[in-house]
């Protein structure tokens, strides 16, 4: 399965930044975004998305 994470700006809480990745990837990029106070948002990616 694969995700789509968002990248959130801090002050509007508007998307600045998208990226498809497998399921795998997941748990990295979430301590990555923990360790720094980055705000993500994450959702199962379409099957059209790449």
């Amino acid at each position: 399965m694969r995700f789509e994470i968002m990248r959130l700006d801090d002050v509007d809480g508007t998307a600045v930044d998208t990226t498809v990745v497998d399921a795998a990837s997941v748990n990295r990029i979430v301590q990555q975004a923990a360790a720094i106070g980055q705000r993500l948002y994450i959702r199962p990616a379409d099957a059209s998305a790449s």
